[in-house]
Parts: structure tokens; C-alpha cells; sequence
């Protein structure tokens, strides 16, 4: 039976690739006095290209944009300090995302989180998408000490949510770090589809949120049914 249900963060309830979009949008127009003699689309383009879907932090890529942009006026560390401060005003769920969340509960299901990232940042994000008080334990790499694919993250989650890692799923949209490194911890894993093909080994794949519940209400019902039948031998 599952009783816990573990998810990732960007990438699979917070959709990453659109909020940061709005949010280079935005600190071009907030910071337009010292970044106007950039064209609008560069600015955004080297940015979503140097951040390489958030697996660079922005301290490097705040340091080569004003490098090749030669921007003067307005330090890295200035900008740097602006995307921590009003990136969680650009934060854009994944449709169905409450929805999600509230029929997960209201089936009784333990909810927890494990995401990589800086700690603060990310409870930001968490706050401003409204997903916070959903989960019964958020871990998160900076804090924690160690981060996704390590196993330990995963058994610490299991732990503080007292249950087994085959009473877990694992919902993300990484297929190594995510989906294989949840595997690997001897949890169920979901792959939240992206761009980044499709021919990983996961126990389910899903394109929306919606699907989630529907997937966990199968896997209970076949197990109270290979249960029952036990019984009745």
C-alpha cells in the first residue's frame, strides 16, 4: 500500500522553464536604467541558455552576463541578490496542481517534499505557488547536507515519515536524479515528462498532475485485491 507520496519541486509542481521566463522578463524591465543597452530578447535568451535549467547557480551566471554584456552601473552581486529577492513573484504552478495536492490528502496520503537548492529560496517558491502546509516534512539539499541522487535524502524523508520505501512513491521531472535515484532508494517512481526524452525505466510517466492520484488509487486498490485474495486461499 502507499501511504506517502514524495515529490520534486522545479520541474514538477513549480513549472521552472515559465517562471523563469516571467521573472528575466521582469528584472529587465525593474533594472531597464542599467541593462537597456542589452535588446530585451538577448538578455533573456543568455540567461534561460547560461542557467541551464537551474543546474547552474546564478552567482556564475550573473558574473558572465555582465561580462559579455559589459554591463556597468548595477553589480553581479546586485543582480544576483534581485533574482533571490523577486524570483518567488514569478512562480507558476503546473495546471492542476492544487487539485492534485487536495485529492492526495483527502485520500489520507502523507505528502512530503525533497527538492535540491537553497533553502530559503526554495521555501519561497513553496509559499508563493501556496504548497507549503501540504507537506508533512520539506527537505531540501542545502540544508539538509546532502542532495538528489544521494539515497540518504530519500531514507531520511521515508524516516521522518515513518513509513517503508515500498509504502513510498516519488514524483519528478529528472529522469537520473529523480525518478532512477528514487528507484535506487527502493521507492516507486512517477516521472513528471519533459523535454529530455522519454526511454528512462520509471514505474509510471505523466504529462499532468491530475494523473497522480488516479496512478496511487490503482496501485492501492490491486493491493487490498492481492490481499483479499490471500485471505480467501
Amino acid at each position: 500500500m502507499i501511504k506517502a507520496v514524495l515529490f520534486d519541486l522545479d520541474g514538477t509542481l513549480l513549472n521552472r522553464d515559465e517562471s523563469v521566463k516571467m521573472f528575466v522578463d521582469k528584472q529587465y524591465e525593474r533594472l531597464h536604467k542599467w541593462l537597456s543597452h542589452v535588446p530585451k530578447d538577448k538578455y533573456i535568451a543568455r540567461f534561460i541558455e547560461l542557467d541551464n535549467q537551474g543546474y547552474v547557480w546564478k552567482d556564475t551566471v550573473y558574473q558572465q552576463l555582465v561580462d559579455e554584456f559589459n554591463i556597468t552601473g548595477i553589480t553581479w552581486e546586485d543582480l544576483l541578490q534581485d533574482y533571490i529577492s523577486e524570483f518567488k513573484n514569478s512562480c507558476i504552478p503546473f495546471p492542476n496542481l492544487i487539485n492534485m495536492l487536495e485529492k492526495l490528502r483527502n485520500s489520507y496520503l502523507t505528502l512530503g517534499m525533497i527538492t535540491n537548492g537553497k533553502g530559503q529560496f526554495q521555501m519561497d517558491n513553496m509559499r508563493a505557488l501556496g504548497i507549503e502546509n501540504y507537506f508533512e516534512t520539506i527537505l531540501i539539499s542545502e540544508w539538509e547536507g546532502t542532495k538528489k541522487p544521494d539515497p540518504k535524502i530519500f531514507n531520511k524523508a521515508l524516516d521522518k515519515l515513518n513509513v517503508s520505501s515500498t509504502e513510498a512513491i516519488f514524483i519528478g521531472d529528472h529522469p537520473e536524479k529523480d525518478v532512477i535515484a528514487a528507484r535506487n532508494a527502493g521507492i516507486k517512481g512517477i516521472w513528471k515528462i519533459d523535454n529530455r526524452g522519454s526511454d528512462i525505466e520509471a514505474d509510471y510517466k505523466v504529462d499532468d498532475l491530475e494523473e497522480i492520484p488516479l496512478i496511487i488509487r490503482e496501485l492501492n486498490n490491486n493491493s487490498l485485491s492481492d490481499l483479499a485474495s490471500k485471505v480467501l486461499k
